[in-house]
């Protein structure tokens, strides 16, 4: 006798408030979860991120090199570099219109306050945007890091970002790992986006730990939903005295996983060393799961600038199915794996 099929769920997720449904059923169909199939080329010039060819990338901006030496020089464990084709500008480059005055970034705001909106405003696109190298040898992915690395590497992540947190509005660091997840180069390595605004979803995300702390009489949302994710253990795939790393209730995509420090801080950048063991132990998962290839995206959200009420988490993001129609038209997303079993998977994946 066959199983029923379970039915499709609406979930939403508790720091966007977007909509995600779950329809395990469509699971059934004739696709397979897995890595995408990359054939392996040969690098056909030297890698600029590996050492020795420190010269090959734009002039240092930074590096950890614990025996001294010049920038641009080799003996570094991690270094970053300005991203070479940046898709933002610093704000001292002059305007190409010659514009003194910015126009209104929304135009609909800018109607509320009288006068004819312009639909078609722009503004400079003004920012910092620099690349971080994991590591001087060459590997293609975090999860090959020893622990010990994986530490330098987020230590290299907070050092950036502190450099330059009183000139952002907000600043995303991710990581992009395969061509699918749009990496151009496979050393690994991530990138610093250093903002002049606030984007929408972290702004939203904002609001909503806000309107929880007030409505909680001084509540964290993020705390709050780690503590039960806990007590309920079904979503939970590591933990350790630092952070734990869960399959979020309304997960967007099959073996999303989100990393969450125990203790509530509002920037990752100024939170000590924490997360180095519990990210670690996502990566092992995964890669414990999906073997070598797996294509991955990995974003830090911190809090935007003169934000205290945040709780800064690392999202995972790996890339095993597409957008289609209806998430393209909607914005609500569809995942076939529950976040319950991909959890399950994962943690039997570290035993």
């Amino acid at each position: 006798m066959n199983e029923p099929r379970p039915e499709p769920e609406v979930r939403i997720d508790q720091l966007t408030g977007l909509r995600t449904i779950l329809a395990p059923a469509r699971a059934d169909r004739p696709i397979e979860l897995k890595p995408a199939s990359t054939p392996e080329e040969k690098p056909s010039r030297p890698c600029p991120f590996c050492e020795g060819n420190e010269e090959k990338t734009p002039p240092e901006a930074w590096a950890d090199r614990p025996g001294g030496g010049p920038a641009g020089s080799p003996g570094w464990r991690v270094r970053a570099v300005p991203n070479l084709y940046p898709p933002v500008s610093p704000a001292d480059r002059p305007d190409p219109e010659g514009s003194a005055e910015s126009p209104p970034s929304d135009p609909l705001r800018a109607s509320a306050r009288g006068g004819e909106p312009d639909l078609f405003t722009s503004v400079p696109a003004h920012g910092v945007a620099e690349v971080i190298v994991h590591t001087p040898k060459h590997l293609t992915s975090l999860s090959e890091l020893d622990e010990g690395e994986l530490a330098l590497a987020l230590d290299g992540w907070r050092t950036r970002m502190r450099a330059h947190a009183d000139s952002s509005s907000y600043m995303q660091l991710f990581v992009n790992e395969g061509g699918g997840a749009g990496a151009s180069l496979e050393h690994t390595h991530a990138q610093l986006y250093v903002l002049d605004f606030v984007p929408v979803a972290v702004a939203r995300e904002r609001e909503r730990f806000t309107a929880y702390n007030q409505r909680t009489m001084g509540g964290d949302l993020l705390a709050d939903i780690a503590s039960e994710e806990v007590r309920r253990r079904d979503r939970l795939v590591a933990i350790d005295d630092e952070a734990l790393v869960i399959c979020p209730w309304a997960s967007h995509s099959p073996f999303e996983l989100r990393m969450i420090p125990r203790h509530p801080a509002a920037r990752f950048e100024r939170d000590g060393e924490v997360g180095v063991g519990a990210l670690a132990a996502a990566l092992r998962a995964l890669r414990a799961r999906f073997g070598d290839g797996l294509e991955l995206n990995i974003g830090v959200r911190t809090a935007p600038r003169d934000a205290e009420l945040f709780h800064w988490h690392i999202d995972l993001f790996p890339r095993l199915a597409i957008k289609a129609g209806f998430e393209l038209s909607t914005g609500v997303d569809v995942n076939t794996y529950p976040p319950e079993r991909a959890a399950a998977e994962l943690r039997e994946a570290l035993e």
